[in-house]
Formats: C-alpha cells, structure tokens, sequence
C-alpha cells in the first residue's frame, strides 16, 4: 500500500482501524451509536455526538471505510496535507452537529418515533471526501457491462455503462446502505457538506481556515522558502547572462524541464569549487 504524500489519510485509516478494534477490545462499542429516544431525551447525553463518527463497530464497515479512504487519497495529493487536514476537521464539526440535530428535531417526530438511530462511524466524512472526488477526479475510461448473453449487434447496444471510478462509488454506498436508515441519513448529510464547501456556501470563515502548519509537518518552511530562493536567484543569473551575450533564452517552463531542483543545486556546488 503506498501512502506517498498523503500523510493524513494514512493517519485516518490505521486510526479509524486501531480505533474500531479497540472498542471491540474494551467492550466499549455501545458508547458509539446515538439512539435519540435513550440517549438523548431520557439520559441527556449529547456528548455522543463529538464521538461517534471516531470508529465502526463492525468489521464490514471497517474494511470498507479503510478501502475507501485509500482509494481517496488522491484528494489529498491534489490539495496538500494542510488543506485536506483542514477540510477534515471542518467537515467532522459539521457532521457532528447536523445528523443528530435533523434526527432528533425533524426526522424522529415526522416518523412517529420509528427512525430513531444513528450508527457509529465516519460516514459523513468520507462522503462528504467522496464529493471532492467526484467533482476533481476525472475518469480515465468506461467500459460497458452487457445484460444479456446475445452477441451485441452494434454499438449502442443495452448495458450499464461504468468508469474507472466506479468501484469506490461502489465500495462507499455499501457504507450507505448497511444500517439503514441512519447510514442512509449520515451519507447525504455528509455528500451535502462536501458540496457546499467546496462551492463555498458555508461561512468564508469556515471555507478559508487552515490548520497550523505543524499539524501536519511543515516544519521546515524556511528550508523550503530558501531552495525557492536560489531557484529565482539561479534563474535570474541565468537570464541576465544570456541578456548580455545577445542569446535568446528559453522559457521559464522549458527551464524547469531541462533541469530539476536537486541539478540545480549540485551545479551550485560545483561551482562554488
């Protein structure tokens, strides 16, 4: 498995596995679900909505949140660490509020009583990651599925039509569908967050907070913003020479192609010899 440059996601499934089988371990799964009727009305404890989205109390939801959030790992590779980091927190305050609110103001009374459960488990999370996905992650190709055994007689002919993509659309609607209808509530709550943050119909507060560098190992910044320096610096000598002898020097584009950062800094060296 590689997690190359997505530090947070490979954070979020050894915890979310760690985490779901120490609640196994310890007896302790019962602490993870919200009935609203029990919990909430009868012994008041609303803390339970900051911790259920922390593990699965079922081994199917674990392996398919895991599959999952690997599979998303490309968002974070996209974004960078600190953006993704970001979103994540945001988004997991917000799940932690919405679903038990509309559970046990509007769902709960408007089902007599009847839709009274919230499963454990990051589900609004991961949808609401699978809504960045769908909308930055294109296809690479579609390949159709025949339902029937004839020989198709042209091109057009009847079958269900997937993408490459389909398979983690289809491994996180398992995650929708295992405890229905709270899992079922959890997922469109958490496809809608994804959606309003990433068109940014939630407060600008929220949309353009990042999380502190260090959270995520940015400790070397100052490192990083020196290797620019002499890239500029580099680039700048270089095109001032090429000024001064009257020839036409590439583009900054072809410049980077032709040599990457650690040639660069050997013919520094080098030179300084």
């Amino acid at each position: 498995m590689s997690f190359t440059n997505a530090p947070v996601t490979r954070t979020l499934v050894l915890g979310l596995v760690a985490a779901s089988i120490a609640a196994s371990l310890f007896d302790v799964k019962h602490y993870f679900y919200i009935s609203v009727g029990t919990h909430i009305w009868q012994y008041h404890q609303p803390w339970r909505a900051l911790i259920y989205q922390l593990c699965y109390t079922n081994s199917s939801e674990v392996l398919f949140a895991a599959m999952t959030l690997y599979n998303l790992r490309s968002i974070e590779q996209l974004w960078g660490s600190r953006k993704y980091a970001s979103f994540i927190v945001v988004t997991s305050l917000l799940t932690a509020i919405i679903p038990p609110v509309l559970l046990a103001l509007v769902i709960r009374p408007l089902s007599f009583g009847t839709v009274d459960y919230l499963p454990a488990g990051p589900t609004p999370i991961i949808f609401a990651l699978l809504a960045q996905y769908h909308a930055m992650v294109p296809h690479a190709y579609k390949y159709k599925v025949a339902l029937s055994t004839a020989a198709p007689t042209n091109n057009d002919s009847t079958g269900l039509t997937f993408s490459d993509k389909s398979t983690r659309y289809l491994m996180a609607f398992q995650l929708a569908l295992l405890q229905l209808p709270g899992s079922l509530l959890g997922a469109l709550v958490g496809w809608i967050t994804g959606y309003a943050w990433r068109n940014e119909l939630l407060p600008g507060s929220l949309t353009r907070w990042r999380v502190p560098g260090w959270v995520v190992g940015l400790r070397n910044q100052k490192t990083n913003e020196g290797f620019e320096g002499i890239r500029r610096r580099l680039e700048g000598e270089s095109s001032s020479t090429g000024t001064t002898s009257g020839i036409q020097q590439p583009s900054e584009g072809e410049v980077n192609r032709r040599r990457t950062m650690g040639e660069q800094l050997l013919q520094e060296v080098r030179g300084a010899f």
